[in-house]
């Protein structure tokens, strides 16, 4: 797609590291998109860049300034986080004026509370909202889709893991050193005997097959266990594991039992947060080339309640934050011109529809291998 889009794109936090990243494969695509984020002298260096973009100053402490982004139809795609702390004020916007909203949040929490928010609100404003639309978690849903089709009626359990090849902790950004470290202490969802309940992070490891080679996974976070579900009725289990660190899944799953318990004091949280500071490292995140040197992989395995596997697919794609960029920019464009399917708070099946997920996620180099 290299026609320009009908109405405005607005990228919100465009001077964040996946804010960038966004713009940057917005213009590639021939879309001028509106820039904003609360420091003006960024955004101005950051829109000379790109040619001389429109660009607006907002915060997520003045809802109002958030608000006045965007009207009925456009589109704002918005990298700003924690969610669960900060991402409220651009998804209300969205949702009151009947704008069209896409964001990389990986936090399950704050999509299943934006469900119960405003999914109702975005379904009168003709809102769609996409949350969780890049790398976590459409790869997941992609793979876990294409296992429960070929599984057809009899699948009755997915897992799905999350890995990738190359340097991988060099080439991780501050905000997921920090995300990994603290999601150690916090629940994970799982689907289970057809309702979700919570588990310990790391708490079960699993081995899937992985280009040919067995790889270990802990259990982790994703939006797969609210999304699949829905989908495919007949599903009963549906959990999510991450294998990025494939050796290190035991000695992991232990660390996530120790700062578990030591969340629970308040000098075991200080203790925490020191080590997660010294984790996160410094600001900003991979460049073009760190980038180029990282390739995404999900697995998906489909199961009959017998526990025989009916099917396994394996989807590769570029880098997480390349793919994760590109998948927020393609999704915007679509619904800046009119091809979102499903008002409301919708997984990235419904929100794009059925028969074009998977071309689109293939537009972005995330297929089926």
């Amino acid at each position: 797609m290299t026609e320009n889009a009908p109405t405005r794109i607005v990228v919100f936090g465009a001077t964040g590291y996946a804010g960038g990243l966004s713009v940057e494969a917005l213009v590639r695509r021939g879309v001028r998109p509106v820039l904003s984020a609360r420091s003006e002298h960024k955004l101005a260096h950051l829109a000379a860049a790109h040619g001389g973009l429109e660009y607006r100053v907002a915060d997520v402490s003045d809802p109002a300034s958030v608000q006045a982004l965007i009207e009925p139809g456009e589109v704002l795609v918005t990298g700003v986080g924690p969610f669960e702390r900060v991402g409220w004020v651009a998804a209300e916007a969205a949702a009151r004026s009947g704008a069209h909203y896409v964001d990389s949040t990986g936090e399950i929490g704050f999509v299943r509370e934006l469900h119960r928010r405003h999914d109702a609100l975005a379904r009168e404003t003709g809102s769609v909202m996409l949350p969780a639309f890049g790398y976590d978690y459409v790869p997941g849903v992609l793979a876990g889709a294409l296992a429960a089709e070929q599984g057809g009626a009899a699948t009755w359990s997915l897992d799905i893991g999350y890995f990738a090849t190359g340097p991988l902790w060099k080439g991780l950004s501050q905000g997921t050193r920090k995300t990994v470290a603290e999601g150690m202490t916090l629940p994970v969802t799982v689907y289970r005997d057809g309702a979700l309940a919570d588990r310990r992070a790391a708490q079960d490891v699993r081995r899937f097959t992985v280009r040919g080679a067995t790889r270990n996974a802990i259990l982790a976070s994703g939006t797969e266990v609210l999304q699949l579900p829905a989908r495919y009725p007949g599903l009963r289990q549906v959990r999510v594991f991450n294998g990025w660190f494939p050796e290190l899944a035991r000695p992991m799953q232990a660390a996530s039992l120790l700062a578990t318990t030591l969340s629970r004091t308040a000098l075991g949280r200080r203790v925490l947060d020191g080590a997660f500071a010294r984790m996160a490292g410094p600001a900003g995140g991979p460049d073009a080339a760190e980038r180029a040197k990282t390739r995404g992989l999900a697995v998906a395995v489909a199961r009959a309640s017998s526990g025989k596997v009916l099917a396994e697919v394996e989807v590769e794609g570029p880098s997480p934050y390349t793919v994760t960029a590109e998948l927020m920019a393609m999704a915007a464009h679509r619904l800046a011109l009119g091809l979102g399917r499903t008002p409301g708070v919708v997984g990235p099946i419904d929100g794009l529809g059925a028969d074009e997920f998977p071309a689109a996620c293939a537009e972005v180099g995330l297929a089926r291998i």
